[in-house]
């Protein structure tokens, strides 16, 4: 009996510890893709996207090994201003009627320790593609009440907006905007 329970536990030990993937817990609304940038300097304008999917694959013991894909429905833009909304969705912004998704695709997972680490991928957004980088930091990871497995992440990012051929012009300290992203996975 001793022998049957060492060998389950090392059977489950294992079973946590390989890679798995996980689909954004969206449904539940424990994911979240949200942005800020400096209103003319003056204040901050905080918005986020209502419609994306994505997913991860993680292994605790072997983060180096960990991926990301994320698609962002961009004309999901909600900022809580419906006029202002309307003129972020268009030409002069994301002009979404031409560019409908944005999406990333990470290309490296680089463990600083202490669930801090940096996600490296292609962010595509206004038809164009450009390397960035995450910062990211494990919430934590564990079993749910329903009987499945949760694993969850936040992380942050910042770029021009005309790196990616957004050009409008709000002034100089509203050049950079920072992404907020709060990811909640459900293990398959």
């Amino acid at each position: 009996m001793k022998k049957l329970a060492v060998l389950l536990f090392a059977t489950l030990i294992g079973a946590t510890a390989q890679a798995a993937e996980y689909k954004f817990d969206t449904k539940g609304a424990h994911a979240f893709v949200q942005f800020r940038i400096k209103h003319l300097g003056y204040s901050w304008l905080y918005g986020r996207f209502d419609k994306f999917d994505g997913s991860f694959v993680y292994d605790e013991s072997k983060p180096e090994a960990s991926s990301v894909e994320v698609t962002v429905d961009t004309t999901s833009l909600n900022s809580n201003h419906a006029e202002r909304d309307k003129h972020l969705r268009g030409k002069d912004f994301l002009d979404v009627a031409k560019y409908p998704t944005a999406t990333f695709k990470s290309t490296a997972f680089e463990s600083k320790g202490n669930g801090k680490a940096v996600l490296k991928g292609d962010l595509t957004l206004h038809g164009v593609t450009k390397p960035i980088s995450i910062d990211v930091t494990e919430i934590g990871g564990g079993n749910d009440p329903w009987g499945g497995y949760r694993q969850g992440f936040t992380g942050t990012t910042e770029f021009k907006l005309k790196d990616f051929g957004i050009d409008y012009d709000l002034g100089p300290a509203s050049q950079t905007v920072e992404m907020i992203l709060d990811v909640e996975g459900i293990r398959q």
